[in-house]
């Protein structure tokens, strides 16, 4: 018998379902006809487990005492000899009792494993080996349960549980997690908000790493030898400094040792516009790292040591290469502590090398802090962008349009050096890729300003000179524009079987951007989350600065769970669902706003199969779309009847006709969301308003249809 397979539910926190999950793939096999057997599952009291469990078949567990106390653990033996097709084992990290046959339950399933038994299995993302020392700084905890990563890479297919932070508290609060005198403690602690985020961030780039193993092994076994996105990228930081040549050498020779890994060379431009480095050197600079295979970039910032780690973290850099004269040249550039110590101290997780150079120091202007309306322009850039992306404008030109008005120019283009051969749309030796706006620039000397991406394509905008805020807010968003254009090559020149893997990468580039972007909001949502609380006065002031940042957090999380779904890492669990309780979820989510909805339920009403968590967000969009988009003193109504096999839920908007759910980015996304949970969503314009209809199999069997009662306001 062959070795068995392996496949793992991986959740970023305790409670998010990856028990219900591993149960519901063990029902859905057992229906198939295959021999599943529970090896180990715990249900910790949760009624809903415990349930999921009804029908399998339990290999009893073997009884061990310790130190005075009597345990469970699973018996291996017993189910090596039963010898099903496939062992549900509930927590991977586990440790066992002393006396059991293994220490780990990861090496007991590497027995049945052996055996060719399927195993499935869970996992937090906090008991991975690699992760250990990040999780303890999120934290504070240290865990002592932890697998060796080779383990789980072994996996035949990992799956992500998901759930968002939110949600899961509210989980913890209803007692569907921990028992009552837990809870409180675990809200302040380990299931603090921003402990949450950071855990599933991990979750999600452990994952999304995995999707890049994969393609990375598509490559290999097809022979696709162009080159695709890698995670290994190494930025070195150029100063425009003679020495700056042996850096780059030492750089490239890093990024040799890995194969595949990408070299980024990015010089840091001063907020002010000025720079006192040779324009000259700088391009005989440019041509040594093109010459090593790698991309020269330029960034805006008056604080080196940041621009440069904003920079590897909008590129997903792994290293970063700094030169550090013996001489103290970087400590002549700013005063005290000197931008390679100062990058390596906040560098958080990013490796930072610093390279010993004998040169002699170049004198630098000093810098001074950069002010807020900078890094606002910045993200108010970064969410239009996203939001353009949603909406499915993935064209450059459209992207070109979104920054155009954003920064009040008449031209944007973006230019790449044209072919050897005569081509239509050439100016000179430099080609015109796309472009918005009248007498669009043609050559890099035309603009008023520009910037290089990579591979030597230039953005160039005319109108009127950038200042360096403006500038600065450009940079920013070229990762989101070097995304597009890739995909915009690869369109062109590679066959349709590589483009959908193709495709898959620049979701996962959109989704670590999107989520940089959301960590990015988070400290600023907090900030002003907290003042709003604390003060009395500026409320006409601080309530919009809320509504909107509340709004850039909503849209980057759709944004993320878009690319998700449609790259098929967004799991849903499916199970019978109060509409009761989720819609009371929804009007506390919505605050004081969502007492003004009008809801009306049948009393005989089945409950929709749905995934809880996905089908509460959706209908938390949906209404909250509806509240600002209906008129003063008519709010929307939501009402459901039983049609068949189906429940149906209706959310209405008076007086509302111009919503078209093909291009709305929120009807776009709740659709998909409700599409994965095998229900439909339409939306049907009338003379009344506009009407929102979703469609879900029902939990009981067909019976006659439940008219919909007069809709009620909520208590």
């Amino acid at each position: 018998m062959g070795q068995g397979r392996l496949r793992v539910y991986l959740g970023a926190a305790p409670g998010v379902g990856k028990t219900c999950a591993m149960l519901a793939e063990g029902q859905r096999r057992r229906a198939r006809g295959t021999d599943v057997v529970i090896g180990f599952v715990e249900p910790h009291g949760r009624r809903l487990t415990a349930a999921m469990a009804e029908g399998l078949e339990i290999v009893p567990r073997r009884t061990l005492t310790h130190r005075g106390s009597t345990f469970t653990e699973m018996d291996v033996d017993a189910v090596l000899n039963r010898r099903p097709q496939v062992a549900l084992v509930d927590e991977l990290a586990h440790t066992n009792v002393p006396g059991s046959r293994n220490e780990k339950r990861w090496q007991d399933t590497d027995e049945l494993l052996a055996a060719g038994i399927d195993v499935v299995t869970t996992l937090n993302i906090q008991h991975l080996e690699s992760l250990a020392d990040v999780v303890e700084q999120i934290t504070t905890v240290r865990q002592r349960e932890r697998v060796p990563d080779a383990v789980v890479r072994r996996a035949e297919q990992v799956e992500l549980v998901d759930m968002t932070p939110q949600a899961l508290r509210r989980r913890m609060v209803h007692g569907n997690v921990y028992p009552p005198d837990r809870i409180e403690a675990a809200l302040t602690h380990y299931f603090r908000p921003g402990n949450l985020t950071a855990l599933r961030e991990l979750a999600l780039l452990w994952v999304a790493d995995r999707v890049e193993e994969g393609l990375q092994q598509y490559r290999e076994e097809h022979g696709i030898a162009a080159p695709w996105e890698t995670t290994e990228r190494i930025a070195v930081a150029l100063t425009g400094d003679e020495e700056d040549e042996a850096l780059i050498r030492r750089a490239a020779r890093i990024a040799q040792r890995t194969p595949g890994a990408e070299l980024l060379a990015v010089h840091v431009v001063a907020d002010d516009g000025l720079t006192d480095a040779g324009a000259s050197r700088l391009a005989e600079q440019r041509r040594l790292v093109e010459a090593v295979n790698g991309s020269y970039h330029e960034t805006a910032g008056t604080d080196i040591s940041e621009a440069l780690l904003q920079f590897a973290q909008a590129h997903n850099a792994t290293q970063l290469v700094l030169g550090a004269s013996r001489r103290g040249r970087w400590l002549s550039l700013v005063e005290g502590e000197g931008i390679g110590p100062r990058a390596a101290r906040l560098a958080g997780h990013l490796d930072v090398h610093l390279v010993a150079l004998d040169s002699p120091p170049r004198a630098r202007r000093p810098h001074h802090p950069r002010h807020g309306d900078d890094a606002r322009a910045e993200n108010a850039a970064l969410s239009a962008l996203a939001l353009s992306i949603l909406r499915g404008h993935h064209d450059l030109p459209a992207l070109l349009e979104v920054l155009r008005e954003l920064l009040a120019l008449d031209a944007v283009s973006l230019l790449e050096p044209a072919p050897q051969e005569p081509r239509s749309g050439a100016a000179g030796d430099w080609f015109v890729v796309a472009s918005s706006g009248e007498a669009a620039p043609e050559h890099p000397g035309d603009p008023d300003t520009h910037i290089t991406l990579d591979n030597g394509t230039v953005l160039a905008t005319t109108g009127h000179p950038l200042s360096a805020a403006d500038r600065s807010t450009l940079t920013a968003c070229a990762t989101h524009l070097q995304a597009a254009l890739d995909h915009h090559r690869r369109t062109r020149t590679t066959p349709q079987s590589q483009t959908t893997s193709t495709e898959d990468l620049l979701r996962i580039a959109r989704m670590r951007t999107s989520l940089a972007l959301q960590q990015a909001l988070e400290a600023p949502r907090t900030a002003l989350l907290t003042l709003r609380a604390h003060t009395a006065g500026y409320r006409e002031l601080l309530d919009p600065a809320c509504r909107e940042i509340e709004h850039a957090a909503h849209l980057v999380s759709d944004l993320i769970d878009l690319d998700r779904l449609r790259a098929g890492a967004l799991d849903t669990h499916l199970r019978p669902v109060d509409l009761d309780d989720m819609l009371a979820a929804v009007v506390d989510d919505l605050g004081p706003g969502g007492h003004d909805l009008a809801i009306a339920l049948p009393d005989n009403l089945p409950d929709p199969i749905a995934d809880a968590a996905l089908l509460t967000r959706v209908l938390t969009r949906l209404t909250a779309y509806a509240l600002r988009r209906s008129p003063p003193g008519r709010p929307p109504t939501i009402d459901a009847a039983a049609v068949a096999d189906r429940v149906v839920l209706r959310i209405n908007h008076p007086a509302v006709t111009d919503a078209q759910q093909d291009t709305d980015p929120v009807l776009r996304l709740s659709r998909e969301l409700i599409e994965a949970m095998s229900g439909t969503l339409t939306v049907n314009t009338q003379p009344g308003g506009l009407t929102v209809t979703i469609t879900l199999p029902s939990a009981a069997p067909a019976g006659p249809t439940a008219a919909p009662g007069p809709p009620q306001a909520p208590a």
